[in-house]
């Protein structure tokens, strides 16, 4: 067993890769030499491939994974078969790669990941996002040594000695952000108040539509910078000025967060988490009960409690968007200052001792 290797997972979404991306440069500073286990298609071979560089060196295993789903899909049929399968690869891979410990972010195709690690003796770290946890992390939890969580609220929802309080890591170059290069970017000629929209990878159609409906009101005071999701730029509104419309921001996302005065986001815990590092005022929209399980409520729910959001909820942003807007704009200090008294921390430094510590 190499006592500086380490095999992390995480996928489906960026929201169950980029925490794994915050902790991977210490990780290497630290010595590590770093595998990922992942699926051929999803987001995270992409995200992991991105960041690859000559100092950045990752090791990407493809398994088979199949998605868990708590509604009916003839899928559900097969994919249980596809999740034996993938348990079967990752078993051998670990057992050939002998690492000292896992590190799993979640998604589906961690649950083969952390029961290989499991079956071959190698410890197992994963990490909670959201206040209550997943499908993927609940039914991996009986095979971990330590669950980090990011909300306070969430270690009422562990069971055992297990959950350990760290936050949510941060990349580090979120804090290295340039406005006048943001600036640039959105090539904006007035000088208005910029307000960013941030949808998701995917995009939100509910955001997408009402912020396009209700675009002239919202350009009378401010620049907008709308991150709209894949495949929802929208023709119609590209030579608007004081409208820069983006798919899906990378590098020159933390640009962008720069030369923003204020942000709309959804609430899963990785963005809102950001918004509270950079001191960003913001609205909340969380996913609906009805399409999700209600994790984006809670969280939502917790930064309103704790004076960092507004927050408006999917069935009220057609009529209450653009009065929130104005009311976040005329108490964007109030904010502010919350969030600078909050006491969460970036937790990259935390979860490396937990690695240590587990090791």
């Amino acid at each position: 067993m190499n006592s500086k290797k380490i095999i992390m997972t995480g996928g489906g979404t960026a929201g169950h890769v980029t925490p794994n991306i915050a902790l991977i440069p210490k990780l290497i500073e630290e010595g590590y030499e770093i595998h990922y286990i992942g699926t051929s298609k999803g987001i995270e071979k992409r995200l992991i491939e991105e960041i690859c560089t000559k100092d950045i060196k990752i090791t990407y295993h493809t398994i088979s994974s199949g998605k868990l789903r708590r509604y009916f899909d003839a899928k559900n049929l097969t994919d249980p078969f596809k999740v034996v399968k993938g348990m079967v690869q990752c078993f051998f891979i670990i057992k050939k790669e002998k690492p000292s410990i896992v590190f799993s972010k979640g998604g589906f195709v961690s649950v083969p990941v952390v029961i290989a690690a499991y079956l071959n003796k190698v410890p197992v770290i994963a990490h909670e996002s959201d206040i209550t946890p997943g499908l993927a992390n609940r039914i991996c939890m009986p095979y971990c040594n330590k669950i980090c969580v990011t909300f306070p609220e969430s270690l009422a929802h562990m069971k055992g000695n297990k959950a350990v309080l760290t936050g949510s890591p941060i990349r580090k170059e979120l804090f290295e952000g340039d406005r006048a290069r943001g600036l640039s970017i959105c090539k904006f000629k007035s000088t208005k108040p910029i307000l960013l929209i941030i949808g998701g990878s995917l995009g939100s159609k509910v955001i997408n539509d009402t912020i396009r409906e209700k675009l002239q009101t919202i350009l009378k005071s401010y620049n907008v910078i709308h991150l709209c999701g894949q495949g929802n730029v929208d023709e119609k509104f590209r030579n608007i000025e004081g409208y820069f419309q983006l798919e899906y921001a990378k590098k020159e996302l933390t640009d962008l967060y720069a030369a923003s005065d204020m942000v709309i986001s959804r609430a899963g815990a990785n963005v809102i988490f950001e918004l509270l590092a950079l001191k960003k005022p913001n609205i909340l929209i969380p996913l609906s009960a009805a399409a999700s399980r209600g994790d984006q409520l809670l969280n939502a729910s917790s930064f309103k409690n704790s004076g960092y959001s507004i927050v408006v909820l999917e069935e009220e942003i057609k009529a209450n968007l653009i009065e929130s807007i104005g009311k976040l704009y005329q108490n964007r200090s109030k904010y502010i200052n919350k969030m600078k008294a909050s006491l969460m921390q970036n937790s990259v430094e935390l979860i490396l001792k937990l690695i240590k510590e587990t090791i």
